[in-house]
């Protein structure tokens, strides 16, 4: 009796251990998800597409416009643009400021600074002003490039994220944003992990302003993105961390507190990186594999790929994932360069992850008659292409 007790008990608890190591995990916000910037999963949201007042985290689509324009050569971060009223009246009432004055000419990059690490609203306007002659049409230009990029779910009022109903996203879209973000602008995603902006402001003192996004005091690996703070939304984060060579971005919204924002973003981030890996299965025009070819100049035609291409799995699970060529073959010349000759499959626990075209690296010609002849005889005779 006693030993059945016993075995009850250890069954009991190996069943608990189990349930609570296979457990997903808890993140007290009220939106949440968290992203393999790689392989693009998905893998944790809580009602990732409810919509939020993003507040601050707005700013992330304002410094994408500013960087679409300089891409292509119509801004430069030397330019400069002059300070309005209505940019100055925001450094004076209450909100989060890079304290800049009626008439002073500051550069794109300072006021581009001042955004991204002051999170001032003052530089959202004189920045939004200087691009699009008012931060309405300024908006428009954001909504435009927040459904260019896939954002469904959201609409731009203005450039700074204060307060207005009009002014809406989801913690998905917000997702999006920040992976075109860090995938299209490498060059100037460093402004987001600096940890102070100093302005020399007109009147005063240098005034030296803290980032606010808490992580990047952590030793943990965060270079960015934004912080977002509204009394109805109460406190939001869109972060990221690269480890090695994994990148995760984690966006949530509605954490009660400063200390919530910082300890459950990090809390998920971290929980991301260590029960996950991130599997490179191929880069982009990596040969994956030779095609037989039938009745051509050459026996083979070789196949690559047309992106990189990766798998995120849970830890020591590597075994479970299988890559495998399929196609129709041999494959009959002629092939033109380019061509698709076949699919990559992906299964992981034999559930298919991902197919992919393969495409022919080189052009493959027919042979000429009598070689094809010889190779039909050949083939009738042997089976052998």
């Amino acid at each position: 009796m006693q030993n059945s007790i016993k075995l009850i008990l250890i069954l009991f608890s190996l069943i608990l251990f189990s349930s609570k190591s296979n457990a997903i995990i808890s993140v007290n916000a009220k939106t949440a998800i968290l992203q393999d910037y790689l392989s693009g999963e998905i893998l944790y949201e809580k009602d990732a597409d409810l919509s939020i007042y993003p507040a601050s985290m707005t700013k992330i689509m304002t410094s994408i416009i500013a960087f679409d324009l300089i891409k292509k050569g119509e801004l430069t971060l030397d330019e400069k643009f002059i300070v309005s009223e209505n940019a100055w009246r925001l450094s004076t009432a209450g909100y989060s400021s890079m304290f800049i004055m009626v008439g002073d000419e500051v550069s794109v990059e300072n006021l581009l600074r001042g955004i991204i690490v002051a999170s001032g609203n003052d530089a959202c306007i004189a920045l939004a002003e200087g691009i699009a002659g008012t931060e309405e049409e300024f908006a428009v230009l954001m909504t435009e490039k927040a459904l260019e990029i896939g954002m469904e779910n959201t609409n731009f009022s203005n450039s700074s994220g204060i307060n207005d109903p009009n002014n809406y996203s989801t913690v998905r879209d917000i997702l999006i944003m920040s992976n075109y973000l860090i995938k299209n602008y490498p060059e100037y995603y460093h402004y987001y992990k600096e940890k102070e902006f100093t302005w020399d402001r007109t009147g005063g003192d240098p005034i030296t302003q803290g980032n606010r996004n808490p992580l990047l005091y952590k030793n943990m690996g965060a270079d960015g993105i934004k912080t977002g703070y509204l009394a109805v939304e109460k406190y939001s984060l869109a972060s990221s961390i690269k480890k090695k060579n994994r990148r995760l971005i984690a966006v949530g919204s509605g954490f009660n507190s400063k200390n919530d924002r910082s300890k459950q973003s990090a809390k998920l981030l971290t929980w991301g990186l260590t029960k996950f890996d991130t599997i490179l299965i191929g880069k982009k025009n990596d040969v994956i594999s030779e095609l037989d070819v039938w009745q051509g100049r050459q026996k083979k035609v070789k196949a690559y790929i047309s992106s990189d291409i990766y798998k995120t799995i849970p830890k020591a699970k590597k075994k479970y994932l299988k890559v495998t060529v399929n196609y129709d073959g041999p494959l009959e010349a002629p092939i033109e360069k380019n061509d698709v000759i076949g699919k990559m499959k992906i299964t992981y626990k034999d559930e298919v992850v991902g197919n992919y075209d393969l495409f022919a690296s080189e052009s493959v010609q027919k042979q000429n008659i009598i070689s094809r002849i010889l190779s039909s005889i050949n083939f009738l005779i042997w089976g052998d292409v």
